[in-house]
This record gives C-alpha cells, structure tokens and sequence, in this order.
C-alpha cells in the first residue's frame, strides 16, 4: 500500500448471519477473517452470542488472544437463546441502541453473508454515513458471489439517479478478508457537502447520544 495514507484501525464490527449458510465456504471465510483480524491485531465488536457465522469469526479472534466484545439485546440472553458470547458482553434494551453502541466502538464495519439482520446493519451504517453521522469504513465481504445481486441492485439504484456516485463509494467490497482490510484502512471518507452539514446533537434524555431517529 506504498504511497497510500492507512487509516488506524483497532476495532472492526462485524455483522453475519447466526446461521452457517448452505456452502461451507461461508464457515471458512468467516474463521479466516477471524485470523486475519487477529494477526493484524484488530479487535472485535460483534452482535454476542456464538451461533452460525457470527460464532466462527468471534471464535477465531478469540483464539488469536485479541479482544472480543459482543453488544447482545437482553431478550436474546433469554433461555441462552443464542448461546455464550465469545469475550466481553454488554447487555442492551433494543436492536438500535445496540447498533449505536457498535458504530461507537468500532472504527470500520465488515459483513459476512447473512440475512435480513445483516442487511439492515449494513444499510444502516451506510445509511449514517451518508448523513455524516460517522466517517468510517464499511465493506462486504464477497464470498463465492454471494453479494453480487446487492451489489448489482446498489449500482442500478445510482443508474436510477435514486443514489449519488459520492454516496456509492461508501460501499466497499472484496473477495478475500485481507484485500477487505486493506481497503477499510485505504478509505477516504468524501461527505456530502449539504448533508455534512446537518447538527446531530446530543440527546437530552441520553448522556452525549446522539439522536439517530432519522433515516433514509
């Protein structure tokens, strides 16, 4: 990455599915972003729990000796719904207050294949940053072809003229964890100049939140 400014990077989320998918790929791309993450001492921040995918990456950097944090809704810990979390847990009321709390903690944002909840933090963040909410890298992780639809609706949304070309580089993606990586760290945040002006201002009813309520 000669020539490149690198972004310091200490704490990636990652989001996936609590399922293992159909193709065994998906459980090895998983345990080697895990070891990826780990050798290049990356912490993680992950959704709790040690199911499906999201059990396999939290696995893998735990065995690496970096630290794991998993930010779990109280009714998942419920009768071990999802089972122990691989590190650190913090308990929330509610799914938003808990994808607050990750891209809080978190300096860039990874996704694995998953489903509707991995889709909607995913679109979330890029939703945030395109409001100037946050600045930092988000990228999928495209296994064996699994986000090409995403990625071909993502680029048919911008032929439509529904998504700017600034907003779509928001986006990244990569088909191994360590190209991923590079990327989230060669990123260069380029805000809308009228949405970066936007006040979010802290919550009174929340010590220093910020108010995310409004969406695109």
């Amino acid at each position: 990455m000669e020539g490149v400014s690198v972004r310091k990077i200490k704490k990636i989320c990652v989001f996936c599915g609590a399922n293992s998918g159909k193709d065994v790929a998906f459980v090895n791309a998983a345990f080697h972003l895990g070891e990826v993450l780990g050798k290049r001492k990356i912490d993680l921040v992950y959704g709790g729990g040690k199911l499906g995918l999201m059990g396999c990456v939290s696995t893998a950097v735990a065995q690496h000796e970096r630290q794991v944090l998993g930010i779990i809704p109280s009714a998942f810990t419920v009768n071990n719904l999802v089972g122990e979390t691989c590190g650190k847990e913090i308990k929330v009321a509610t799914m938003q207050e808990r994808l607050v709390m990750m891209m809080e903690l978190s300096d860039a944002f990874i996704a694995l294949p998953g489903g509707f909840g991995t889709l909607e933090e995913l679109f979330q963040m890029i939703s945030w940053a395109q409001l100037s909410i946050h600045n930092k890298p988000i990228g999928v992780l495209n296994i064996n072809g699994f986000f090409n639809g995403l990625l071909s609706f993502v680029d048919h949304a911008v032929k439509q003229e529904f998504i700017t070309l600034r907003a779509r580089k928001i986006l990244i993606s990569a088909t191994t964890a360590d190209e991923l990586v590079d990327k989230l760290q060669a990123f260069r945040f380029e805000s809308d100049p009228a949405l970066s002006k936007l006040k979010w201002s802290p919550s009174s009813s929340q010590k220093e939140k910020l108010d995310l309520t409004l969406r695109l």
